[in-house]
């Protein structure tokens, strides 16, 4: 982190539900955002009501780093068990209102090298649930804006179609080389009116159906180490469950790399 925080001021806010947003920090100078790297953070800060000192939250960054105007956070209100503290002040604030940022940093970022300095040019699978879809955004608005030609599916999980944010922005993406699936958990609660896509978990999505996986018929090819690196940002459980279904077909995450520096799977805990 540097030395000394920045500040910055909220200059836009999209609510999606109650609890959910995509909100838009500029530097107040008016200076550029800083170099970046599609999957990192930034941590912000806010002076919180009876604390004198400045609370930090880091944040996965949505935006690409061609992106120099702003920083674009997606972010879910904490409620549960008690609401946090931190998410309640940044939901409270206004376009205009101030706070800190802290330069990007962080290791969720694209592996386009294998260990032995070949590109990887494997299909990249990027699982989400909830908001760990935010660092998925930045991968793949980054591609495309690089004119990468790898293949591209993004599997997004969240509870009702409301808060599958970005649906639009992958919707309208989506082509022989980028590949869209969304999925609701809860397909009968209000804000999923409507819906007639997918339903389940979003490692459902990953399980054989028929002889091949909803992700498998989307690709239209098997899904093997040598052909697919995967991933996934999200809740532990998502990560555990999807790591449950990819280790007997071969796929190794960079929990536990082999011996010579490869793996297939790379995780991030969201949330």
């Amino acid at each position: 982190m540097s030395a000394q925080p920045s500040t910055g001021r909220l200059v836009y806010r999209q609510d999606l539900t109650p609890d959910l947003a995509i909100i838009r920090i500029q530097p107040s100078d008016g200076s550029p955002v800083p170099d970046f790297r599609p999957g990192q953070f930034v941590t912000l800060g806010l002076k919180l009501e009876g604390e004198d000192k400045v609370t930090n939250r880091a944040y996965s960054l949505a935006s690409p780093p061609e992106e120099k105007r702003h920083f674009e956070l997606y972010i879910k209100w904490a409620q549960e068990p008690v609401p946090g503290k931190f998410t309640s002040a940044l939901f409270n604030m206004k376009q205009g209102d101030e706070l800190y940022w802290r330069k990007p940093a962080g290791a969720f970022t694209i592996e386009d090298k294998k260990p032995d300095g070949s590109p990887d040019e494997r299909d990249m699978v990027l699982v989400a649930s909830g908001t760990g879809l935010a660092p998925f955004v930045s991968y793949a608005m980054h591609l495309r804006a690089a004119g990468s030609k790898r293949k591209i599916a993004v599997l997004h999980g969240a509870r009702s179609a409301s808060e599958l944010g970005y649906r639009e922005l992958f919707e309208k993406m989506q082509n022989g080389n980028f590949v869209y699936l969304p999925t609701v958990s809860r397909p009968k609660e209000p804000g999923s009116e409507g819906w007639k896509g997918h339903t389940g978990r979003v490692e459902s999505l990953l399980i054989p159906n028929g002889g091949m996986s909803e992700l498998e018929k989307a690709l239209g090819h098997r899904v093997t180490p040598e052909n697919s690196s995967f991933y996934i940002c999200g809740y532990s459980g998502t990560i555990d469950s999807v790591i449950s279904i990819l280790q007997p077909l071969g796929f190794v995450s960079n929990r536990n790399k082999r011996k010579d520096g490869s793996f297939d799977v790379k995780v991030e805990t969201y949330g």
